[in-house]
């Protein structure tokens, strides 16, 4: 069907012949037509179970606990973000979740730290809390980020650039992760509350391994498609700043989280946004502008492009 999420092998590519490759990059192409595709990864069940059981624990402390550790300033870039506080741009009300985000540290002298510090903020974990969180959240940050920056190797082909194309801008990029808790939605202040209000990513593209409940739809051209990757399997959408490299090529997956009245309880989800370095100048690929689709995008910073949205969704 045209309008199903494909599922594809990252592992296939990297160690099939020039056949499997090109199947691999077809999938690809062909699924995120709606902005949304799911993969087989290296990504393993231990860390990912870890990851979830601290995470869990975080969540279950007092809320005087978890707002120690706000970050003033750091505008849902690090640490933790209370419920109620982000608001996706189609809604009129703040979502119905709190997380906890974080990215990996780099030296307090680079040039990107100077120039651009409220996105390389220190990550701010709770170990005091949860002996032990700080490690598996970098470690799991790190192994996310190597799977995203694999995949963009696929899209790059896909758009007839060369295969490393996307390589040098992801690096020391501010890539973010970010654990989310949906609360049971019966707890919700009111019946205009979701989860997660629709909305399309920022970033060039999102993954996100399993959950632990279901919620997560996507916008398809006849309505909304609940997002459930076969087992062993990530989600990955594309962002808003991908929409603008290959000038509308690739828009963004449109989504939302949604409560299933079947499945009243909590939702704990972990994605990472992989962004480019903020100095990345946007700009459309020469491979996605032609006769019959002419240039249709400026070209933008990657640091103007995040801080705008920042301002639509209330965190800046």
């Amino acid at each position: 069907m045209a309008d199903e999420i494909l599922d594809v092998d990252l592992l296939a590519f990297e160690t099939g012949d020039a056949s499997q490759r090109s199947a691999v990059v077809d999938g690809v192409m062909r699924s995120l037509a709606h902005g949304f595709v799911y993969t087989a990864h290296d990504l393993s069940d231990g860390l990912l179970d870890d990851a979830y059981g601290k995470l869990g624990e975080f969540f279950s402390a007092s809320a005087d606990e978890k707002e120690q550790y706000i970050v003033p300033g750091s505008f849902g870039q690090t640490g933790y973000t209370g419920l109620l506080v982000e608001t996706a741009a189609t809604s009129d009300v703040a979502d119905w979740k709190e997380m906890i985000n974080w990215g990996a540290p780099i030296p307090d002298k680079h040039p990107l730290k100077t120039n651009f510090p409220f996105r390389y903020n220190p990550p701010v974990l709770p170990e005091a809390t949860v002996p032990g969180i700080e490690a598996v959240l970098l470690e799991f940050h790190s192994r996310i980020f190597d799977i995203q920056r694999r995949f963009l190797r696929i899209i790059a082909l896909g758009l007839g650039c060369h295969e490393f194309f996307f390589d040098e801008m992801l690096l020391d990029g501010p890539t973010l992760t970010r654990a989310i808790r949906y609360p049971p939605m019966p707890d919700a202040p009111s019946g205009e509350h979701v989860w997660a209000g629709a909305h399309d990513d920022i970033n060039l593209i999102t993954a996100l391994p399993r959950a632990t409940a279901k919620g997560l739809q996507v916008e398809m051209p006849d309505g909304w498609v609940d997002a459930i990757p076969p087992d062993g399997q990530m989600v990955i959408n594309t962002g808003m700043m991908l929409e603008r490299i290959t000038n509308g090529v690739l828009a963004p997956g449109t989504h939302r989280v949604v409560g299933d009245p079947a499945e009243p309880g909590e939702r704990l989800s972990v994605v990472q946004f992989c962004h480019p370095t903020p100095w990345t100048i946007l700009s459309p690929i020469p491979t996605c502008v032609t006769a019959d689709h002419p240039l249709a995008y400026s070209s933008i910073t990657a640091s103007s492009a995040l801080e705008k949205v920042l301002w639509d969704i209330n965190l800046l």
